[in-house]
């Protein structure tokens, strides 16, 4: 018996959050007929807070210029890949250059004067994307992000990193600091004059909040158990687009998605009360991030982000049972 009927055939468990149904379902049925198509968009249409059901390229044309405060790139690596029946096959360098660079002729008119984009890639893609990048905007830096899941090789190092550059318009941009702090436990904490320096001492604990590096080593990948994972191969995690959103973007501006999976940037930025336009081939992933999008009106969480923070990993649990034992302690006296 081939393994997806066997996998259609097990139980979900109870606790298995994933959203995983196929398109002749109830759900999908529902959540498909959600997402506006390219022949939906006219003049006068509200392209806002949508996850277009389409080709990128072809809905990029009928979308207006410099709309987007933020764009959040994530295209196809050179691999090849089966995104649920739409094939992406490894090429040579000179057509994966050529298809870089009509992607980000589609996409950049899309950008505001003073706007920020993000492009996820790997260490092979990320040598031709920056490169192309460097043609169009100004280029300012690469983020590295360990994921927790690499890929192993018998002749080689197992991958365990991806890249995102990052990109503006001009020298005129956002960057909210204060919004993607990072608060971490003290624990070897320095007073001067007998005040904490550079630390806060609270009945939960002492803490840090300290600038954020361009290596995370925070982030988890999506797993069964958390409700924004789906069947997506290769899903990025909410937190990482997170902090993307919250440090080039303030609440009301546009978050653009122009290969938009199974809806996590869309997802992340309605959490986060911005606007999004996102774009996406695949009807099925559609109707997955249209469900996303759904929950995002009652569950706002971000792992690992609260208190206007993100939390080193731990930090957070570690002050929540300090709490739980005060009050506790309290309880009994």
């Amino acid at each position: 018996m081939p393994i997806e009927e066997l996998k259609r055939g097990r139980k979900k468990s109870p606790r298995n959050k994933t959203i995983d149904f196929p398109l002749d379902s109830e759900d999908g049925k529902k959540y498909s007929s959600l997402s506006p198509r390219e022949e939906d968009i006219a003049s006068g249409y509200n392209i806002y807070d949508k996850m277009f059901c389409g080709d990128t390229f072809g809905v990029c044309r009928r979308l207006p210029r410099a709309f987007a405060d933020l764009i959040i790139v994530d295209p196809p690596y050179n691999i090849t890949k089966n995104y649920h029946g739409n094939r992406f096959g490894a090429s040579s360098e000179e057509e994966y250059r050529e298809f870089t660079r009509k992607w980000l002729d589609a996409v950049l008119p899309c950008l505001k004067p003073n706007g920020t984009v993000y492009v996820c890639c790997d260490w092979q893609s990320g040598m031709i994307i920056s490169d192309e990048l460097q043609n169009n905007l100004c280029l300012r830096g690469r983020i590295t992000w360990q994921r927790e899941k690499g890929r192993g090789a018998e002749s080689n190092w197992k991958n365990c990193m991806e890249d995102i550059w990052y990109a503006t318009a001009s020298d005129e941009f956002k960057f909210n600091l204060d919004s993607v702090k990072m608060r971490r436990r003290v624990l070897a904490p320095y007073k001067k004059d007998g005040i904490p320096k550079d630390w806060t001492e609270t009945a939960d604990g002492k803490f840090r909040d300290t600038c954020p590096s361009n290596f995370w080593d925070d982030i988890s990948i999506p797993y069964w158990s958390m409700a924004e994972n789906t069947a997506h191969p290769t899903q990025k995690p909410e937190k990482l687009l997170a902090k993307l959103i919250l440090a080039s973007t303030d609440k009301g501006d546009v978050v653009f998605d122009p290969f938009g999976g199974s809806g996590s940037t869309a997802a992340v930025a309605k959490k986060l009360e911005r606007r999004f336009v996102s774009i996406e081939q695949n009807p099925l992933y559609c109707a997955w991030a249209e469900k996303r999008l759904e929950l995002a009106e009652t569950d706002k969480t971000v792992q690992g982000f609260s208190d206007g923070v993100f939390w080193e990993r731990n930090t957070a649990n570690y002050m929540l049972e300090k709490a739980r034992k005060r009050a506790k302690n309290t309880q009994d006296f």
